[in-house]
């Protein structure tokens, strides 16, 4: 592996460098806490992308699963670029606004 290369909770570094400070890679943004794999749904934002997964849970009173989704703003660093569709893994880092408190880490082919 070489050496220069930097990862982050697992994802390796991206092939392209950005001047972002709130980029994980290249900035000084350290990330912790829960990671998460979603897919993009909104990329219009600057520096900013919607990311949405879905999750199943059991409701005991009528013996089924209702399907629930959870929506969370990221920090979409330039070196990265996720656009709409792509699934990406998202890490938990310092609040970096009133509503976004996670980055993206890994753009997942």
């Amino acid at each position: 592996m070489d050496k220069t290369k930097k990862t982050v909770m697992g994802a390796k570094e991206p092939e392209r460098t950005c001047s972002d400070q709130d980029c994980p890679f290249h900035g000084t943004l350290s990330v912790h806490g829960k990671t998460f794999i979603g897919t993009v749904i909104k990329g219009k934002m600057q520096k900013t992308a919607v990311v949405e997964w879905t999750t199943y849970r059991k409701v005991q009173k009528y013996e089924r699963y209702e399907k629930k989704r959870t929506r969370i703003k990221a920090h979409n660093p330039s070196c990265i670029t996720a656009v709409q569709g792509e699934k990406v893994r998202i890490a938990e880092t310092r609040p970096l606004s009133k509503t976004k408190h996670f980055v993206i880490i890994e753009r997942i082919k």
